[in-house]
């Protein structure tokens, strides 16, 4: 319990405390503390991962043209 963010939150939570705390019991968390950590840790690994994707060089789609069916009659 040494993260000071991960407290900042907790204090902040006021009348979502309980919530949050039976979010992270349905979770399997020990703590409101862990499920909080948890939660930020993997908002940061969304982070990079969407900073990684946009500077990550794009990749020209080719679009495999299908070949038209013949049309049996020459109304259609």
């Amino acid at each position: 319990m040494n993260n000071p963010q991960v407290l900042e939150i907790i204090e902040n939570l006021k009348g979502r405390r309980n919530y949050e705390e039976k979010k992270a019991s349905k979770l399997g968390f020990n703590s409101l503390y862990a499920y909080i950590e948890n939660k930020i840790s993997k908002e940061k690994e969304a982070e990079a991962a969407k900073i990684l994707k946009q500077s990550a060089p794009k990749e020209e789609v080719i679009e495999a043209k299908k070949p038209e069916k013949k049309k049996s009659c020459s109304c259609c």
